[in-house]
């Protein structure tokens, strides 16, 4: 049964008022800030039954859980938000085992002083996507830390999911001769943030890519349930992510630069900046390991979906006791594509 919500005296100045301390006390003022803000936005039978927990019924087979944190700056970007990226970023970690994500839990860390304008325009994103993707945030929890021990705002998450049966997807799977895909074009949500700082100064009309992907995914296991791996190439990139994969399934991989889809704008902002597309973040893409004979039925999956339009194959695992990550250049050498020794781009995600 869905408790009634409580009543205030005296509803929250959203327009004009800030964050302070006791919205994060534990008091009065804490529960009027859950309950106008945060329960109105995320309004579902579990989250209004005002518990400390979420309980729900799940089908029978194997779960997935997740948690990740999004200290993303700033707050708000071209194409999305901290909101809008902590759904969809967890809900892509799900989908990439794949599984059915379910039900999201999410925990904000606000600084004192925050406008509630700005957190309403963040937790309002954060529902529309949590309901655009069908995975509602079931429970929560909200602290405010003194002026100067934060940053405005930081979101932590949580994510659950059912795998279908017969699914096994990981990266210890990848194999010599599998196929290497990628749902589409690398960097844009790490060039979006980065034009949005202001001590880089330049300006591009590239939007981040952060999006939901487990529907694409859901298609994509549907046609071809033996996936060996999935992975979203967030932060690091599509460089970073295949190293790991290499390392957790001891395969060599070869990859060409021709093949691997980047925007003119995105490659023009890296080349000012002096960054490699290949290290910057997505948080809308995915790569795709699977046996070679599988590759051109999955990419039609893809491209037939709205989110895989740009999909290509990029590259072929092989066999390599090394494991190194190779590029043919489009220049006709071969390349090292290494991890990256430090953080390129911090605050990205």
């Amino acid at each position: 049964m869905t408790l009634p919500r409580r009543t205030h005296p005296r509803p929250l100045d959203i327009a004009s008022g800030r964050v302070d301390l006791t919205h994060g006390g534990g008091g009065r003022a804490m529960a009027q800030l859950v309950d106008e803000l945060f329960v109105a936005a995320f309004d579902n039978e579990a989250l209004n039954r005002g518990n400390d927990q979420a309980a729900f019924d799940v089908p029978g087979g194997r779960m997935v859980m997740t948690t990740d944190g999004y200290v993303i700056s700033p707050l708000f970007f071209p194409g999305g938000d901290i909101g809008s990226l902590a759904v969809h970023g967890t809900v892509n970690d799900v989908a990439m085992a794949g599984a059915v994500p379910l039900s999201l839990s999410a925990g904000f860390i606000i600084e004192e002083g925050f406008p509630l304008a700005d957190l309403k325009r963040v937790v309002d994103s954060m529902a529309r996507a949590s309901r655009e993707a069908g995975v509602p945030v079931v429970t929560g929890d909200t602290k405010v830390v003194e002026k100067g021990k934060g940053d405005g705002l930081f979101i932590t998450t949580a994510g659950i999911g059912m795998v279908p049966p017969g699914v096994d997807i990981s990266g210890d799977k990848a194999r010599p001769g599998d196929a290497i895909l990628v749902s589409g074009t690398m960097g844009d949500h790490g060039v979006a943030v980065m034009s949005q700082r202001e001590s880089l100064g330049f300006e591009t009309a590239i939007l981040s890519d952060s999006a939901a992907l487990h529907t694409m995914v859901a298609q994509m296991v549907a046609a071809v349930p033996g996936i060996r791996t999935l992975r979203d190439p967030t932060r690091g990139g599509l460089a970073a992510t295949l190293n790991e994969i290499a390392a957790q399934s001891g395969t060599g991989m070869l990859i060409r630069e021709t093949d691997v889809p980047v925007r003119d704008a995105v490659r023009g902002a890296c080349e000012l900046l002096g960054l490699d597309p290949l290290y910057v973040a997505n948080e809308g893409k995915l790569i795709c390991i699977c046996a070679d004979a599988d590759a051109e039925r999955l990419l039609q999956v893809m491209r037939a979906h709205p989110l895989g339009r740009d999909a290509a194959r990029i590259g072929t695992c092989e066999a390599d006791p090394h494991h190194f990550v190779r590029m043919e250049t489009g220049m006709g050498g071969v390349r090292v594509v290494d991890w990256l020794a430090g953080e390129q781009l911090p605050r990205i995600c």
